[in-house]
Formats: structure tokens, sequence, C-alpha cells
């Protein structure tokens, strides 16, 4: 039997997600439980949004969970380069493979055209999808298009009909039309490949015996099994795990719940808390415990004993585990040691010092003082919130839109958050005292306090958005149509 092998493969594209961790989690377990290996790979072919930064964040809040990789673009291996951006010649060779054999095609369609049929498709209430129009042009009219060098994306081939069947470890035997899939993609016009492409050649030529990724993933398998056939290549073994849920069943997401991993790092939770809770998410120990450590879950691990219920990331429920875990795994001198090193961080105490130097007359005074940056959440009310001339409407407008233009700065730095709440100010008409005053008590827990927009930069986005959420909260929250409208209205701003 060949080494087992499985794969994470993270876009960096923003905060590492607690959902990367989950299917992190079983793959690594998967793989070392059978004496396999566990691969990183950085899928990093969406060059307008990945950044480096996002990147050593991915394997900061891995191996600060101690989901450590046996082989990744950070230690090399046999299988590199283990970034896509590094393998542009790899994919270029493997398009040609299927355009010579007849299972790709060069589509010239344009964006008005493509939106056209879309359009049409929606009228008639039809399956949404490209029509095939360039898979009927004749080969001396491609080739001339080619030769004048105009703009083109390379689409996979797709049966007419039947099905595609394929068997997922979980599920058993899984059966969609070939109807529902769409002519993919495989290279796009920049000459780089989708995600699709690059998933199915990559695996490949990175042994990857076993797919384990979530469940939102089933839908794309007839096209990476078809690009296996083109190949002529033998597929993994696929396997997809159950979406992680919010309380209300709804996906887990960060408009309802905190998704990042940095959040519970910075909130004072136990790595290995966080992921026994997340080894809690749909599979249980054969004895039943519930609390277990990461060699003992490897130790342990069977696929089979997953289950496909959606389970629920229960905050309350994690809070227990952690609670368990600082009471029976650390003792007086470990909790200070690690309670000082969460609290009074080098870099972060270097931030928030010049903050508030200038207003200590005592050191007892910076409790008063900073407090909020520690703390989960601040003590705030309706009346919290009283303002001459912001009715409680004008306060949950701003912390609605200021959460939605916080979400999109992606340098987060004093000077961009400053930017971008100036410019939302502007655009509302409001002077910036008055703007600033419902994030004040936000994110402060008092309407005057040291700068907000120093705290926001410190504090960063996922505890920012967790406090502006609170202050939503507090105020009575937004309804379904209330929102509805304010999300017209902050569109309309631009």
């Amino acid at each position: 039997m060949s080494e087992i092998r499985t794969r994470i493969a993270p876009s960096p594209t923003g905060d590492p997600h607690v959902g990367t961790a989950y299917i992190a989690l079983f793959n690594r377990c998967f793989a070392h439980q059978q004496s396999g290996k566990f691969v990183l790979r950085i899928e990093d072919t969406d060059q307008a949004r990945s950044s480096a930064q996002s990147e050593q964040d991915i394997f900061a809040a891995l191996r600060w969970l101690g989901l450590d990789w046996d082989e990744g673009p950070d230690k090399g291996g046999d299988f590199g380069p283990y970034r896509q951006s590094e393998r542009s010649s790899i994919y270029s060779n493997h398009i040609k493979t299927l355009l010579d054999n007849g299972s790709a095609f060069h589509c010239f369609c344009s964006a008005e055209r493509l939106q056209q049929v879309r359009t049409e498709q929606m009228a008639n209430k039809q399956q949404l999808g490209y029509d095939g129009h360039c898979l009927r042009l004749p080969a001396e009219e491609v080739q001339s298009k080619l030769a004048a060098g105009e703009e083109n994306v390379i689409r996979m081939k797709i049966p007419d009909s039947g099905d595609c069947v394929f068997t997922d470890k979980l599920r058993g035997e899984v059966r969609i039309s070939w109807e529902q899939i769409d002519m993919q993609v495989l290279i796009k016009s920049d000459g780089l490949p989708t995600y699709h492409f690059a998933n199915v050649v990559d695996d490949h030529l990175m042994a990857i015996t076993h797919v384990i990724r979530g469940e939102e993933w089933i839908n794309s398998v007839p096209k990476h099994v078809l690009l296996y056939q083109y190949f002529d290549w033998d597929p993994p073994v696929f396997c997809h795990m159950p979406l992680l849920r919010n309380p209300d069943k709804s996906k887990l997401s960060k408009r309802k719940n905190p998704t990042s991993i940095g959040y519970y790092r910075a909130m004072g939770y136990l790595p290995e808390a966080v992921v026994n809770y997340l080894g809690m998410m749909g599979w249980s120990m054969p004895s039943g415990e519930e609390k277990f450590s990461l060699n003992e879950m490897t130790n342990e691990f069977d696929l089979s004993r997953v289950s496909l219920g959606g389970p629920i990331f229960d905050i309350e429920k994690l809070d227990w585990l952690n609670g368990k875990y600082i009471r029976e795994d650390l003792d007086d001198a470990e909790f200070a040691n690690q309670f000082a090193s969460w609290a009074f961080q080098a870099e972060k105490l270097a931030a928030i010092i010049p903050l508030i130097k200038q207003r200590v007359e005592r050191f007892s005074d910076v409790v008063n003082l900073a407090q909020f940056f520690i703390s989960a959440d601040v003590k705030i009310s309706t009346e919290s919130f009283e303002h001459k001339s912001l009715s409680v409407n004008s306060n949950l407008k701003i912390l609605q839109f200021a959460l939605w233009r916080l979400e999109t700065v992606s340098d987060w730095n004093r000077e961009e958050i400053e930017s971008a709440l100036q410019d939302l100010a502007n655009k509302l008409e409001l002077k910036i005292r008055d703007f600033l005053f419902p994030l004040f008590v936000a994110v402060t827990g008092n309407a005057v306090s040291i700068s907000v927009i120093e705290s926001i930069a410190i504090l960063g986005i996922d505890i920012t958005r967790a406090r502006l959420r609170q202050a939503i909260t507090v105020l009575g929250g937004i309804s379904k149509k209330a929102a509805k409208n304010l999300e017209k209205e902050y569109r309309q701003l631009g």
C-alpha cells in the first residue's frame, strides 16, 4: 500500500479561519495515524487578493494550534514548489495536454456576452452555465483569433448527458447529473489556473492519496473526476467533512461568529482547548471523553467515526472546555506565566504605552485606561450611546457602516484605518468627532478615551468586529428589512 498523503490548501487572502484549522486537524490526524504525510500547500493564484502577510499569518495560526506539517513552502519536500504561484510552467504543460487531446478549448466570449447568456437563462429558468458557443468554433478560426492575440480563457468540456458517479468515503455513492456542471474555466485570461485545475494537477503530482475537505466542494467533484479521466490519472479518495455551523444552523461565518483563529488567540484561549474543541466537531473519541489531546486524537483517529450532522460551533461550549484546561492542566505558576505572556505581550505593550503614558499619574491608573485592551468585551448600555446629535438609528448606521468598511481594510494599520473611517464620515456628511462617538463607546466602553483609531489598530479586526456587533445588539439590533436598506445605502456611497 502506498504512503497515505493528505493536504490542506488555504488561500492567503485574509485572516486564518477556524474552518481551515478544522480541516487541517482532520487531515493531519488521518495521515499521522497511519504514519503518512500531511502537506501544506498555498493556493495563491488569486494574485489580486493574496498577500505574503496572510501566508505568514496562516503559518503562525497553525503552528500556534500545534498543527504542524511535514512538507510545505517553508519546509520543502520532494513534491515542491508548494506555492501555486511558483508552479506556472507545470500548469502550462498540463493544459497543453488537455488542448491536444480535445478535452479543453479556448473561449473568446466577452464578459458582456456571458452576462447576456446568464440573463436569458435566468429569464427562461434554465440551468445557469456556459452555453458552449466557442466549443463550436472551427479550428482555423480559433487559430486566427489566437494569432491576433484575442483575449481568451481555456474551458473544459463536459459530457452532454448522463451522471457523474463517484464514491465519498463518508457518504458512499454520490450521483450528480452532468447537466448541473458548467464548462469550468481552467486557465484564466491572465494565464493563471483556476482553483479546480490547479487543485487536480497539484494533488496528482504531490501524490495526495486522500482529499479531505469541506462538504461545500461536493458539487465540484464531477469536474475534478473528469479532469482525472482526461489526464488518465487515478483519482484520490474523496472525503467531504460536514460544515461547521452557527447555533442557528447556518454556515459558520464572520458575520455571525468570530471565525478568525487570531481572535481566539487574542481572547486568551489555550491552543490545546481550541484544537480539542475542533476535534469534537463531528467526531468523538471511542471512549466518549470530551477532553483529549492532539496526540490522543491522532492515536484513536478513525474517519468512520465522523458524523455527517452539521457540528455546531458554540462559543459557550468552547469557554467551558477552555476553563477546564486552565483549571486542570495549569498549576499556579504555569497559570501566572501563561497569563503574563498573553496579557503583557511586548509588541502589544509597546503600542499601548504611548497612548496612555501622558494620562498616567500612578501605575494603578493604567487599569482603567487600558483594561478594554484585555477584556473579553466592554460594559455598555443604551444610555452609553446618548448623544445630542445622534439618534439610536444614526448610531446603528455608523456602527454597521464602519464594520463593513473596516472589513475591507487589507493593510491593517493606523493610517489605513483612519483614511477608511474619515472617508466614510465625509460620505455620510458627519463631523469626524460625531462619527467616531459610537465607535469610542463600542470599542473602549467610554465616550471619552484614548484614540479610538489607535485602539482599533491595536485590537485588530477580529476583536473590533466583535465589539461593534456587541454595540449593535445593545442598541436593539438591526432587522432584516433594515439591514437590506442599509446595505443598499452603503453600496450607493461607493
